[in-house]
């Protein structure tokens, strides 16, 4: 019985993925969304945003069912945009003018600066303390509240995938970005005090995901191979936890992200599948009940475990290694998409957004783990089409050298360290009180103060009475 019921669910997994897989062909259709360029969460997963060669979008998070648009702006090409926590604060950049950085208050459609750069800006990243613009072999800190730039770290290793993250947590304000491109180094730099705090040897092969944890202790990390994530300890670099991801084959990790409550990594890549791990401290194996000890796997356990020192490290390493908790298979595979673990209605969901234009969200049973189920799929373009899968599709294009704009009397423009061109409204700011400011730039001051500020412990404070969504309203 024991041998027909492993059958029959082999017969059903079987079943499950064809159904995946035809879902996937049969929906290849013309008007599939594939002109999105860049799909990111917010740093705390209340919101969703889409950049595309149609402008921008922002969608709420706070409903499994309905996929609620926050903003839209359909003037621009982006292909990068970020969105400070749920303030009105926008960063983003044109695939048009990809050298320049525009930082935004999208409610009020006002451009608060810009800032220009000698080089394509691959990342930007931002919390209520810095904002982060990362280049192939320099990265830019400024002070988000005037945009000041305080410090560049120059001549890092070649990073063209512009490879970085930004603790959302101010008080733990770190920075990791690859230390190497030969090996899997990770360098944690202290974005406050601006010093480096450590470098962490994470892997033998070079780096390609990075995620802190959101209050900013633990550091996430994958290789170019795909096979093993690790979890560091921040502070000095000790391994916490290894987890193994697969062991036939290498991928190409896409993401990894923690859980709100640090309880869950999720890790996507180029495959159908997204694996969820669960980060609780190892516990000694319980005791063998007298009849286990006697079978051949109670046989088995001791003779692993009693060989170990004898084994090579290579084989130990891989019997110490967590599995994952819970998995998806998604249906599509061979797309860049990000995952994000976060509380919808106050149930932890697991969410895929790919840059085919499709937002799922999976369910995630947080005490058995297991095969998450799909609850619902939206699409990005705004069709009510939540049933299609659509394929792969990829758009290519050679960005343009950035156009100048003419300078204006507000606009402050000066060179930092003979590399980035500045052109910022911020720099007309510095070293001025707000009193001594006209109306307009007084203003914009404010914004940008409002947006930073950090929040008190009872909620967010957010730069507008009116801001959407109500993050002080929310219990999860």
């Amino acid at each position: 019985m024991q041998g027909l019921a492993r059958n029959v669910d082999v017969l059903t997994q079987g079943l499950k993925y064809g159904i995946y897989g035809l879902m996937n062909l049969a929906n290849q259709r013309a008007d599939a969304p594939s002109d999105v360029f860049f799909v990111n969460f917010n740093q705390d997963c209340t919101s969703l945003a889409v950049g595309s060669k149609a402008g921008y979008k922002l969608f709420s998070l706070h409903s499994v069912d309905h996929l609620e648009k926050i903003y839209e702006n359909d003037t621009d090409d982006i292909c990068i945009v970020e969105r400070l926590f749920s303030s009105s604060l926008m960063a983003m950049v044109n695939l048009s003018s990809p050298r320049k950085l525009k930082v935004c208050h999208f409610r009020k459609g006002t451009e608060i600066c810009y800032y220009s750069y000698s080089n394509t800006i691959l990342a930007v990243k931002l919390n209520r303390a810095r904002l982060v613009v990362c280049l192939e072999e320099s990265l830019y800190i400024h002070n988000i509240r005037d945009m000041r730039v305080l410090h560049t770290i120059r001549d890092t290793p070649p990073n063209v995938a512009g490879l970085c993250t930004l603790s959302i947590n101010s008080d733990n304000c770190y920075l990791a970005y690859p230390g190497s491109n030969t090996i899997g180094e990770v360098q944690i730099f202290d974005a406050i005090n601006l010093q480096a705090k450590t470098m962490i040897p994470a892997h033998d092969s070079p780096l390609a995901a990075l995620a802190f944890s959101p209050n900013g202790t633990k550091v996430a990390t994958a290789s170019e191979k795909g096979t093993v994530i690790r979890v560091f300890h921040v502070h000095d670099g000790a391994k916490l936890f290894e987890f193994r991801r697969g062991v036939k084959r290498c991928v190409s990790i896409s993401s990894l992200a923690f859980s709100m409550d640090s309880m869950f990594l999720c890790c996507s890549s180029n495959t159908e599948t997204v694996h969820i791990f669960k980060l609780e401290e190892s516990k000694e194996a319980p005791r063998q009940a007298p009849e286990e000890a006697q079978s051949w796997m109670g046989y088995l356990t001791k003779a692993v475990s009693a060989s170990a020192n004898y084994l090579p490290s290579q084989v130990t390493d891989v019997f110490n290694q967590g599995r994952a908790f819970a998995s998806v298979h998604l249906p599509f595979q061979g797309v860049k998409n990000v995952c994000a673990i976060a509380p919808i209605q106050k149930v932890l969901r697991l969410l895929v957004a790919s840059a085919e234009g499709y937002l799922y969200i999976y369910d995630l049973d947080t005490n058995e783990g297991g095969d998450c189920t799909l609850l619902k799929q939206h699409r990005l373009d705004g069709k009510q089409d939540e049933v299609d899968c659509a394929t792969a599709s990829t758009a290519t294009a050679t960005a343009p050298a950035p156009s100048e704009n003419p300078a204006s009397a507000t606009v402050f423009t000066q060179i930092v360290q003979n590399t980035a061109c500045i052109n910022s409204y911020a720099g007309a700011l510095r070293g001025r009180s707000p009193d001594s400011m006209s109306g307009t730039e007084s203003e914009k001051y404010h914004e940008m103060m409002a947006a930073t500020e950090s929040p008190p412990k009872d909620g967010f404070r957010l730069d507008d009475d009116a801001e959407f969504p109500p993050v002080t309203q929310r219990t999860d």
